[in-house]
């Protein structure tokens, strides 16, 4: 042999060898960690944990990578056609390596194309780290392992599986992963649902997720959606008619891309979010031996929220609250800015939190440097009452800052009251803009006279008394404590039926009632917050006589809990969310129940169930039937707290128990007017807007007829015949005319 000849096989076998070495010393995970046959046989990739309301709807997910799986048989046929065409026309005929394809591109460097077939992308997408890599060396062995890995997927699963797998894991435009995401993204659709040309542009996308956007770039992704479509009638899925007429068609787009700011009830999927972390720390993963991850296991988390319900409450909120951040705009010490004067040290804290200063400290600014960027005007988006719940606008950040922390904010709550369940949680006003949540377990504010049928339902389960009870409207002199209320100014110095002492909300009544529980000291302010605990408060509340109006704070959550003994029949019901958790396949981990405990008798219930309706029918919430709503059955008890800083209302019927918070996070913000800022007027008509709803969709099963039940055997208490004709002087709660809310535009 000449020479040239020897050293052109040595070179050759030499090379053989050395290609051999490298592909067994891969595959025997020298050159890096190889999936086990263990971990072929059960690929994982990170799944989104999905959230359901009541009846079965999507309401958001917790995520990483914005995945959900979905089934071969639940694929559009569509979808898989265009695949095949585009991405490895021989799929179904090769054992994981396209030999055609890999000549093809080692001949021409890779220039006429790439050689990976949808079997090998699923083994990147799958079991192959940091494969974006730019070092020529490393790819080649991740090239080799992605081969390797490939032939063994396809020992293992079937072409049907693969394929499956693939779309389950590959990344479509907008950071979404999956074809079921995908989807319902761009689509609001399922992947079985899928049309040919849907299908090619989700496809389409495939090469170059952002390149072929078709929200971004319609026409771009357009063409290359007809690109598809040419595939297609090369490997015989369609006529060429047919996609000489899909072609001429625009793409239609249905898109809503879920994320923690939108979707169905943002506040409280923020909630459960931090509620699921607790759960899955205590839960281990079988298939891990780790605890599962919410983020990345794919847990099915099914709630009792209410769609509707949801919607009618997100819409109370956003029809009545702009109506009264009018009046508060339009008050004196808010518009010329008085309203801050001695409180500049919160306005400072908020500057120090902000990013801008955050950010300039890092660029190495000085603090007056920083405050004086602070007042010069500049192009921003705030919060606004509009359709987009934003606005563009001209204005200085210091500025920005007061116009944030002067919105008027919100808290509401609706549950079944013989279950538990909730059915609507509104947390705020905009979650996008104000995170902070209003109706959750740990915010506290000052509940003021919503206190008072808890302590009325004490005093006639415990104390004697009944609805005709006599009771003096009187100031009330506590031994170490001094009188209650602080000034006699409300008091009427009347005597008067108990009941009608909690429709006029009677402060210096109720402190009688208050001190015939417990005449001495403090004692009557100890018992009663025992009976708070054994209602669901948890809250450590101060045992000091003004307890019984309201001085102390406690969460829109727990009062909802302690106001369910009365539609509850006596049992203090405790809130529920959950029904049940999934794993990924379906498996029940964990299913919920309702959790009832009994804390007043069923007539001492019902006893206060006819005193709150003397409330809406004569009392402080008299102006809920000028909503036009049947109040033949529904109780309820406004409150308003001192310098009207919360304005609340609980309301409820046989079927659904509703609370109301309304106020600004600063409560020197505030109404200064009590007609205008008390309860009655800020919170009731949320509520009032909320049921009104309800009652219209009959889907909602609420029905106005529907009674409280009378416990059987139980003799109702005779009040006096015009109890509730009495003339009132300075009651616990002033009342106004209806606030009308009803032709509200935004602002």
């Amino acid at each position: 042999m000449k020479k040239g000849v020897k050293i052109f096989w040595w070179v050759f076998f030499c090379g053989l060898i050395c290609g051999i070495m490298v592909i067994v010393s891969a595959s025997v995970g020298l050159l890096g960690k190889m999936p086990s046959i263990t971990e072929l046989s059960n690929p994982t990739a990170l799944i989104a944990s999905q959230v359901y309301a009541e009846d079965g709807t999507l309401m958001g997910k917790y995520l990483i990578e914005d995945r959900i799986e979905v089934e071969f048989k639940d694929i559009s046929p569509q979808v898989i056609n265009a695949l095949v065409a585009t991405e490895d026309e021989r799929f179904y005929s090769h054992n994981g390596i396209d030999g055609r394809s890999l000549m093809r591109s080692l001949s021409s460097f890779g220039t006429k194309g790439g050689a990976s077939t949808i079997t090998m992308q699923t083994a990147k997408n799958l079991f192959t780290d940091d494969w974006a890599t730019s070092s020529l060396p490393a790819r080649l062995i991740q090239k080799i392992k992605e081969g390797i890995i490939a032939v063994r997927l396809e020992r293992n699963f079937s072409k049907e599986e693969i394929i499956t797998l693939y779309l389950n894991t590959v990344a479509y435009s907008d950071n979404v992963y999956g074809i079921r995401n995908a989807s319902s993204t761009f689509f609001q659709k399922e992947p079985s649902e899928l049309s040919t040309s849907e299908a090619a542009v989700l496809v389409g996308m495939l090469n170059g997720n952002n390149l072929y956007n078709p929200r971004k770039f319609p026409d771009r992704a357009k063409d290359r959606r007809n690109w598809v479509f040419h595939q297609m009638v090369r490997s015989n899925f369609i006529t060429e008619a047919e996609a000489n007429a899909l072609s001429k068609e625009p793409i239609k787009l249905n898109y809503r891309k879920l994320n923690e700011n939108t979707g169905l009830a943002p506040y409280f999927r923020a909630v459960l979010g931090e509620e699921l972390k607790k759960w899955c720390k205590d839960h281990e993963n079988p298939a891990t031996g780790k605890p599962y991850n919410l983020f990345k296991d794919g847990l099915r988390i099914y709630t009792t929220i209410n769609p509707a319900l949801q919607q009618y409450a997100e819409q109370a909120v956003a029809r009545h609250i702009p109506y009264m951040q009018k009046i508060l705009n339009a008050q004196k010490n808010i518009k010329n800015g008085s309203v801050w004067k001695e409180h500049e040290n919160i306005l400072e804290a908020a500057m120090k939190s902000s990013d801008r200063w955050k950010n300039m400290k890092k660029e190495g600014k000085s603090d007056d440097d920083i405050r004086k960027s602070f007042k010069e005007k500049t192009k921003m988006t705030v919060f606004a009452w509009n359709d987009k719940h934003e606005i563009d606008t001209l204005m200085t950040p210091y500025d920005s800052i007061k116009y944030c922390r002067q919105m008027l904010q919100a808290g509401f709550l609706a549950m079944d009251p013989q279950t538990g369940a909730i059915k609507a949680w509104v947390g705020g006003v905009d979650f996008k803009t104000f995170k902070f949540d209003h109706a959750n377990i740990g915010t506290k504010r000052q509940v003021g006279s919503t206190i008072k049928p808890l302590l009325y339902g004490l005093a006639i389960n415990d104390g004697g008394f009944t609805p005709s009870t006599p009771v003096e409207d009187v100031q009330q002199n506590f031994e170490g404590f001094g009188p209650v209320p602080a000034t006699n100014a409300s008091c009427s110095n009347q005597t008067m039926p108990m009941a009608e002492a909690l429709a006029q909300s009677r402060n210096c009544a109720t402190a009688y009632i208050m001190k015939n529980m417990g005449n001495k000291g403090n004692d009557a302010a100890v018992r009663f917050v025992n009976f708070l605990k054994t209602c669901g408060v948890t809250t450590d509340i101060e045992p000091v006589p003004a307890i019984c109006l309201g001085s102390g704070e406690i969460s829109l959550y727990e009062m909802i809990q302690a106001y369910s003994m009365f539609p509850a029949g006596g049992f203090s019901v405790k809130p529920m969310y959950i029904t049940r958790i999934e794993d990924k396949n379906g498996n029940p981990l964990q299913v919920f129940t309702s959790e009832r405990k009994e804390v007043i008798s069923a007539s001492t219930a019902y006893n206060v169930i006819t005193m709150m309706q003397g409330v809406i029918n004569h009392g402080t919430g008299k102006r809920t039937a000028s909503y036009g709503i049947n109040i033949a059955n529904v109780a309820g008890k406004t409150g308003t707290t001192n310098d009207n800083s919360d304005a609340w209302f609980m309301g409820y019927t046989p079927q659904l128990l509703c609370g109301v918070w309304t106020g600004c996070d600063d409560r020197f913000i505030r109404f200064s007017s009590t007609a205008v800022g008390q309860g009655s007027s800020v919170a009731l008509p949320v509520w009032a807007y909320f049921y009104a709803n309800c009652l219209k969709d009959k889907s909602t099963g609420l029905d106005s007829r529907h009674p409280f039940v009378k416990p059987q055997g139980m003799v109702i208490d005779t009040l006096p015949a015009d109890w509730t004709k009495r003339p009132t002087v300075g009651s616990g709660e002033g009342d106004s005319a209806p606030v009308d809310s009803s032709s509200n535009s935004g602002y």
